[in-house]
């Protein structure tokens, strides 16, 4: 399974710089996908750790924290080429159009976003639910952060 993961990841970001010459609306739908996985697997270390930890599983959480931080390194920032924010690829994408004006504050949250995955999954490799949990919310916050500053809020959709 690791394997395949990482053959995974090595094809997808050999493929980076292809993705990013892609149609607006391909670079939506790949990183909607790619969003869609972590927030799923942040759902599985919620449901783990936060709410139910009497159900916690080391080696799921370790899966889903690999698969957050694999995520955050895969190279996403090719996938935000101008006019993505008015672009659709599952759905309607939700980009404000100030992103492209904000590069040091959008290169500080990706930069946020990148450290707490990466120190999630070695936290989440010690087993200590009580750690983890922490590191969680520290990803959490910046997943809030980029939400709040870059994201339209869904009642108010473009």
């Amino acid at each position: 399974m690791k394997f395949k993961l990482a053959l995974a990841l090595v094809i997808a970001s050999a493929n980076t710089a292809a993705i990013a010459g892609q149609a607006e609306d391909q670079q939506v739908k790949f990183r909607q996908s790619a969003y869609s996985f972590a927030a799923w697997n942040c759902s599985k270390i919620k449901n783990q750790v936060v709410e139910h930890p009497e159900t916690f599983n080391k080696d799921q959480v370790i899966a889903a924290a690999n698969s957050i931080a694999a995520v955050a390194n895969s190279g996403l920032g090719a996938l935000y080429g101008p006019g993505t924010d008015q672009a659709t690829g599952w759905k309607k994408s939700r980009l404000k159009p100030e992103f492209f004006d904000k590069h040091d504050e959008v290169v500080k949250v990706a930069t946020a976003f990148n450290k707490e995955a990466n120190e999630l999954q070695k936290v989440a490799a010690t087993g200590d639910i009580g750690a983890i949990k922490t590191q969680f919310g520290k990803l959490g916050e910046t997943c809030k952060s980029c939400h709040d500053s870059f994201r339209v809020k869904d009642a108010d959709a473009k």
